[in-house]
This record gives structure tokens, C-alpha cells and sequence, in this order.
């Protein structure tokens, strides 16, 4: 019988875990979602490292030997998740090599604290690439302004891209015109253009979060009518620029050359209402040459009675628009919610960046 996510998968929509621990990699248990689970493709953040230091006896020993050999705080972090991201690539290699590299991907972010800092963001993407050196690496870099043109300059150097923290149509847009201008550049550069590839993530739950707070201290019958519709609708018009941009004869000129097109790719698609059906952002977001990153509830969620009906954005548009206007008429402002939830994407993961360094520090002295 095919399940969810093996229909999922059919509909051009790559299942991928946000999430990553060396007790996982050690375990099988990646291995095994790439069997049982159509897993193609991980996800890491500072928040999934943080959580899967304080697990468990599985990073002591590495633990111990950073200590021996007196290496900064900074710098441990970095051995340590470069390792476990370098086993994860590994494991996920053959899926790589049976699609000539367009899945099997594995993520590791820069610095969140460089989010502001374009130079520092391009040199630590270069550190990152060198540090794991495996080719179905992505440096995960954030979408912010600053952003922008390290993303440009890192696909230029032929380093493939993750890029994060996506929110609003506008800078998603702005972000497709910096993968555009890196593959051009990539091409003037020699790269061979289809070993390079990238996804860009576009935040989904979080903008639900932000719109229903909105809306219900607004209150009224119609406000409150409209929760749970900015997140799908922000999305599914996602996909129609995605459709848009990537029909473009700039596009035209570089996927003749070998590139592959940036991808969509929806983040943040755990349920944070309960109110809400476990696999919404699942279900609702089948489109394809799409990726959907899923933490492990949610992937098992979906493996479990998620409905796999064909397609859900395509043929949605004017619905998408109409919700984002009914939102924009009851008063909660698109703009700003956009905004505030890209300021708070980046400090979460500095706090969460910090609170990482934090825990290294305190295992390497309790492994001195």
C-alpha cells in the first residue's frame, strides 16, 4: 500500500526532516526514515543542535577530546556540528547520487549573530563549505537584507544555498533575483552549473501565529472568522512568483546552462495550534518541485493519516489573494507581521546560538 508520504513524494513534494542528533545518526534511526518515511533530505537550526547536546552521552567523547586539545568555545561548536552534519550527508548520499543532487541534502547554518553582517556571513559560508566538505552540503543562510548578497556571492563561489528565515512575498522575490544573479555569476566563473543548487524557505506556522494574535484581539466575527488563512494563503502566492520568476527567459538562459531552479521549500510546518489539524501545512501546501521540512511529530503525523488528495495550490490564487485582502480589511497589517517575524526569526536563533556556546562550555568542563 503506498501511504501519505510515499503519495507526498509522487506529487513532486520532497519530505525532508527539520531535525538532526548524532544519537539519531548513531542510532539508524535516519536510515530508517529514509527507508520508512520517504526522507530525502534534513534540516538543523541552532535550536535542534542545542536540544540534541543535552540528550544523552552521545557527544562526550568528542566532547572530552575538545577539551584535551583547549579549543574555543566557537570552535567546538563548530567541530561538533560539522561532524554530525558530515555523518548525515553521508547517509544520505545515495539519495543524492539517485537524483543527481537535486535531493539528499543536508543543512548547516552560519552564525546566527552574523544575520546583519553580509562579509562575515560570506566568510563564514566558505569556513562552513570547506569544514564538512561534502557536496550535498547547504549553508543556510538567513533572508535578510544583509543577507541578500552573501547569498549572490556564496552560489557564485559555486557553494550550494539553504536560504532561511523567509516571510513576506517581497523579499521573496528579492531572494530569487539573488540566486538568479549568483548562478549568473557562477556561470561567468566556470562552476559547473548543476552541481549547484538551492532552496529557499518560506516560513509558514509562524506566520499563522502572528496573524491569529492579531485577529483575536481585533475580535470581531469577521476577524476571527479569518484565522488560520495568512499562512496558506502567504504561501500558495509564494508559489505563484515561484512559477512566475522561474518561466522568465533570465531563468530560460541559465537552466540551459545545467542549473536547476530554486526550489520552495515550507518551513516551520509543525501545527503551534491545537485547534489546527496536525498536518495543515502538509496537506495544503502539495505542489510540484516543492520541499516540505517537517519535524519528527509532524512527519509522523502525516506518515499516519495525513490526506494526500493531489495538488492544493495551484488553481488557489485568487482565493490567496482574497484572504490576504480580508485580513488587510479587518486591520491586521501584512507588513508589519512580516517584519516582526523576521526581526524574531533572527533572535531566536541567537538566543538559541548563544544558549549553544552556553552548553558547550559546560559539557566541555563537565568532560575536562
Amino acid at each position: 500500500m503506498t501511504n501519505p508520504l510515499q503519495k507526498l513524494s509522487g506529487e513532486g513534494v520532497a519530505v525532508w526532516l527539520d531535525d538532526i542528533s548524532r544519537e539519531r545518526l548513531r542510532s539508524g534511526n535516519l536510515a530508517e526514515l529514509i527507508r520508512e518515511r520517504s526522507v530525502v533530505g534534513v534540516t538543523s537550526n541552532p535550536t535542534i543542535f542545542e536540544k540534541a547536546l543535552k540528550e544523552g552521552d552521545a557527544y562526550d567523547a568528542q566532547l572530552h577530546d575538545l577539551k584535551v586539545r583547549g579549543v574555543s568555545v566557537e570552535e567546538a561548536v563548530r567541530a561538533i556540528t560539522a561532524y554530525d552534519i558530515r555523518w548525515a550527508a553521508d547517509v544520505l548520499r545515495p539519495a543524492y547520487d539517485a537524483v543527481g543532487g537535486v535531493d539528499g541534502r543536508v543543512s548547516l547554518e552560519v552564525d546566527p549573530r552574523l544575520a546583519r553582517d553580509t562579509e562575515r556571513t560570506i566568510a563564514e559560508a566558505r569556513a562552513l563549505w570547506w569544514l564538512v566538505d561534502r557536496p550535498n552540503l547547504f549553508i543556510k543562510i538567513p533572508a535578510t537584507v544583509e543577507g541578500l548578497p552573501a547569498i549572490t556571492a556564496a552560489l557564485a563561489e559555486g557553494i550550494s544555498v539553504n536560504v532561511t528565515l523567509i516571510f513576506s512575498l517581497q523579499r521573496y522575490r528579492e531572494v530569487m533575483g539573488a540566486f538568479l544573479a549568483g548562478m549568473e555569476q557562477a556561470k561567468a566563473n566556470g562552476h559547473d552549473l548543476a552541481t549547484i543548487t538551492s532552496v529557499a524557505s518560506f516560513f509558514v506556522s509562524r506566520v499563522d501565529a502572528e496573524a491569529d494574535k492579531r485577529l483575536e484581539k481585533i475580535g470581531t466575527e469577521e476577524a476571527l472568522q479569518l484565522r488560520g488563512r495568512a499562512a496558506i494563503a502567504n504561501a500558495r502566492l509564494a508559489y505563484a512568483a515561484y512559477e512566475e520568476v522561474f518561466a522568465s527567459d533570465r531563468w530560460k538562459a541559465l537552466e540551459a546552462a545545467g542549473a536547476e531552479p530554486q526550489r520552495p521549500l515550507w518551513a516551520s510546518t509543525g501545527v503551534k495550534d491545537p485547534d489546527y489539524d496536525d498536518t495543515r501545512y502538509v496537506t495544503e501546501l502539495v505542489a510540484p518541485n516543492t520541499v516540505n521540512t517537517m519535524p519528527e511529530a509532524t512527519l509522523e503525523a502525516a506518515a499516519d493519516h495525513a490526506e494526500i488528495a493531489g495538488e492544493t495550490i495551484r488553481g488557489r490564487y485568487e482565493q490567496a489573494k482574497a484572504d490576504l485582502e480580508s485580513l488587510a480589511r479587518v486591520g491586521v497589517d501584512y507588513d508589519d507581521v512580516v517584519r516582526v517575524l523576521e526581526d524574531e526569526g533572527v533572535e531566536k536563533f541567537e538566543k538559541s546560538w548563544e544558549s549553544l556556546l552556553g552548553g558547550v562550555s559546560q559539557q566541555l568542563e563537565a568532560n575536562a
